[in-house]
């Protein structure tokens, strides 16, 4: 098994950084890509990890790890949470200018 093929089975591991929907950039700066892990508990699970993480080959930090399907939730939740957010302040003029 590789040392950076997703060791975590569930959410992103408290010692690592955590981020909301799909990361772009870790918190040490190094650009995110994509990988697949080779875990026995997560065989071919898409995940985001730190560019730096990946090119030295290092465990058990605090650099950026997000499996891409809780980050891609986030980013649904988030749209919706906007998409109604917006649709209120819509409402909100409507009743303002018919007034």
């Amino acid at each position: 098994m590789s040392n950076i093929s997703g060791a975590s089975s569930g959410s992103s591991n408290t010692r690592r950084g955590r981020v909301e929907g799909v990361p772009t950039v870790c918190l040490c700066g190094a650009q995110i890509v994509g990988k697949i892990s080779k875990s026995d508990p997560n065989p071919y699970r898409r995940y985001f990890r730190c560019a730096y993480v990946v090119s030295n080959k290092l465990m058990d930090d605090n650099h950026v790890f997000k499996w891409v399907d809780e980050a891609l939730l986030n980013e649904v939740e988030r749209l919706i949470s906007e998409a109604k957010r917006l649709e209120q302040m819509v409402r909100e003029n409507e009743i303002v200018f018919d007034g």
